[in-house]
């Protein structure tokens, strides 16, 4: 075949590992290789660009499901778009409910240090474990 490349020339021309062509291709986000006699798997250029848009949707940190999803529409003829923009929409409220716990985590740990200024730094026998965490449970709940 023409202008086709090991599975390691793919991967490089890709800026990916070997390893993640394997995985892609078992996942389905990449058609099956043809291979040669000796077994080796053949990549063209429209797998490479497959791979260069899967590792630039990996870096948005899409889901390979979802990329899965996207590549489907194309291949079935589809702009998939509309799809992108409501999974990027998805993934900014993931990203901003994970924000809002990470600052009442913060906010949670800034408290508990507070409260270790006063707390006891070494309980007695049978006390507890530690004062600091202790309180802060019996608190919150």
């Amino acid at each position: 075949m023409a202008g086709t490349m090991t599975v390691g020339q793919a991967a490089e021309a890709a800026g990916i590992t070997r390893r993640a062509v394997r995985l892609y291709e078992e996942r389905g986000l990449l058609p099956s290789a043809p291979r040669t006699a000796a077994g080796y798997r053949l990549y063209d250029q429209d797998d490479v660009d497959t791979l260069v848009f899967i590792r630039r949707a990996r870096a948005l940190d899409l889901p390979l499901d979802d990329i899965g999803a996207i590549l489907a529409l194309r291949r079935d003829g589809a702009t998939p778009c509309t799809a992108v923009r409501e999974m990027v929409d998805a993934r900014i409220a993931d990203i901003d409910r994970a924000i809002a716990d990470l600052r009442a985590l913060r906010a949670s740990l800034i408290a508990t240090r507070r409260d270790a200024a006063t707390a006891d730094p070494e309980p007695g026998p049978g006390t507890g474990v530690c004062p600091i965490i202790e309180r802060q449970v019996a608190a919150t709940g």
